[in-house]
């Protein structure tokens, strides 16, 4: 069956095969083939157009075209082969070992961790503390690996530079169908940074969902200045 729907549509002269839109996708339509951008299949897209902000040559457009219907239950199925949960990190063990052999393992339990490129519906969100974090936390806060990031799932972004409008609907997405305990969001005290609790706190709204959210704040000299 066949229907008029909003679907994505690829303009070849336009596409140069980069492929920044893929990882924008998070049904997984689009692959590179031959070099340019193509749907995999019209039951893949869902016609919202998560992918478009990412080109950087304008060459998506979402057009409204007799196509097959939008199939969730085939995204969910090859989405979950493509998306491998992390076992959490014996974290306590690990850094025995660094102190011994001086160096620093990663805490992180989840990859990606960039927003643009996480997929809301990645496994490892399921039930997870959810830790948002701006850019330059990283930077500042010097604790941020011993402190915040054990035993959580991180994502990180920026509200300035990064893709705000991506980042409230992949959140606003994970936050109404992935039962989270908990979100945390950490940003720096500068003006600029702000805006990602703003972005978290729309999505939570969106979603309707009462989960515990906390913000910390993270001066420019690497201090916890609180809420």
């Amino acid at each position: 069956m066949r229907l008029v729907r909003k679907i994505i549509k690829i303009d070849e002269e336009k596409c140069d095969g980069c492929g920044q839109c893929i990882p924008a996708c998070p049904e997984g339509a689009l692959k590179i083939i031959d070099g340019k951008a193509r749907l995999v299949s019209e039951s893949y897209c869902d016609g919202l157009g998560a992918c478009i902000g990412m080109c950087p040559k304008g060459a998506l457009i979402i057009e409204e075209r007799e196509a097959e219907p939008f199939d969730e239950e085939a995204v969910n199925a090859i989405m979950g082969e493509h998306n491998h949960t992390h076992e959490p990190i014996r974290w306590e063990a690990e850094h025995t070992k660094a102190r011994v052999e001086g160096w620093i393992p990663s805490a992180l339990t989840n990859w990606p961790v960039k927003l643009e490129l996480v997929n809301p519906r990645a496994p490892f969100f399921k039930n997870a503390d959810l830790l948002v974090v701006a850019d330059c936390v990283a930077y500042a806060y010097g604790n941020l690996y011993n402190d915040m990031i054990p035993n959580k799932v991180v994502v990180i972004g920026c509200p300035k530079f990064g893709h705000p409008g991506i980042y409230e609907n992949k959140l606003a997405e994970i936050f109404s169908s992935m039962d989270m305990k908990s979100v945390h969001v950490v940003n720096m005290e500068v003006p600029c940074c702000f805006g990602l609790h703003h972005i978290v706190k729309r999505a939570m709204e969106r979603s309707g969902k009462g989960i515990p959210l906390k913000k910390t704040v993270i001066s420019i000299k690497g201090e916890k200045l609180g809420d």
